[in-house]
């Protein structure tokens, strides 16, 4: 006799006994779909239909007085002729360059405050992360004022080590410099948070059984909190760069309309703002935004391909 009747019977009839993968799904299963409908809704509604529309819009010009026609591939090949996209284009690429040096100092600094014995840790961390959390609008005209080139307080101090005065943000081989600059000042704190998490996740019982061995505070860093660490900042990195590339309201807040450096550090984001708002050129403004998107997704691929040569989830 069969331990299993339902089964013997089956096969005796010549049928398959039904899997799992064909059975309805759990009562549980079908709860969580519930769950998570009001956010693919939201999804679907503020995210993936505004796409759609601007992808459609990208192929189409607007009249001054409403209404739109269809102009096939032209908005493209304006943004492709166009220098200033490429400029701005560039310009969107130091961006991210020096927006991605955040995260070695968030690291960095992540270490230091994961000491063991080190009083005050929350105060420290809320510090680095109140510029985080401080209004863009706030951080520009506070960072305008210390980069001040005639009564600036950075001007003041490197006065005192005989460093000629400088328009920070009103010369252009020193803006782009100076935005990036407040760009990893106030984005460090965010990332500090995610990496002190990070290392709090990893076994102490590494550290000391390297500390047993002889290793220093530097060999354990590389050998064990760095490997371990990857997938964090892995994580981060990724969000790094597609907050960089998209960067606007400190650069427009920063430098204005009647800045004569505008032009040579604006970001393609900016000149997103320009053409739609200003120039009344919305078809031209879609077709930037989606190869916008088209670049923030192949650099997202890229990183997800080469994570596998770096990331260690041991």
């Amino acid at each position: 006799m069969s331990v299993f009747p339902a089964t013997a019977a089956a096969k005796s009839a010549g049928r398959r006994a039904p899997t799992s993968a064909a059975r309805p799904p759990a009562r549980g299963q079908r709860a969580a779909y519930w769950f998570i409908a009001p956010l693919g809704l939201g999804f679907a509604v503020f995210y993936f239909w505004p796409m759609l529309q601007t992808f459609y819009f990208s192929f189409t010009e607007f009249g001054p007085f409403g209404g739109h026609t269809w102009t096939g591939t032209d908005n493209y090949a304006r943004v492709l002729r166009d220098v200033t996209v490429w400029q701005a284009l560039g310009n969107t690429l130091i961006y991210c360059g020096i927006g991605l040096l955040a995260l070695p100092v968030a690291i960095a600094v992540a270490a230091l405050l994961n000491r063991r014995g080190l009083r005050g840790v929350a105060v420290y961390r809320a510090l680095y992360f109140v510029p985080f959390v401080t209004l863009p609008v706030a951080v520009g005209l506070v960072w305008n004022w210390l980069y001040n080139g005639d009564f600036g307080l950075l001007n003041e101090v490197l006065g005192w080590f005989g460093v000629d005065r400088r328009y920070w943000v009103s010369d252009p081989s020193t803006a782009v410099l100076a935005i990036g600059a407040v760009m990893v000042w106030s984005t460090t704190g965010y990332y500090l948070v995610i990496f002190m998490a990070g290392i709090k996740s990893i076994p102490q019982d590494y550290y000391e059984a390297a500390e047993l061995d002889g290793a220093g505070p530097l060999r354990r860093f590389f050998t064990i909190t760095l490997p371990l660490l990857s997938p964090t900042l892995f994580f981060a990195s990724v969000i790094c760069m597609i907050q960089s590339l998209q960067t606007f309201d400190l650069i427009y807040i920063m430098m204005g309309e009647k800045n004569p450096a505008v032009g040579d550090t604006q970001s393609v984001v900016g000149l997103f703002y320009k053409w739609a708002f200003i120039e009344n050129a919305q078809g031209a403004a879609a077709a930037l935004a989606f190869l916008l998107m088209l670049l923030i997704a192949g650099l997202t691929y890229l990183q997800f391909r080469l994570q596998r040569k770096w990331v260690h989830y041991g």
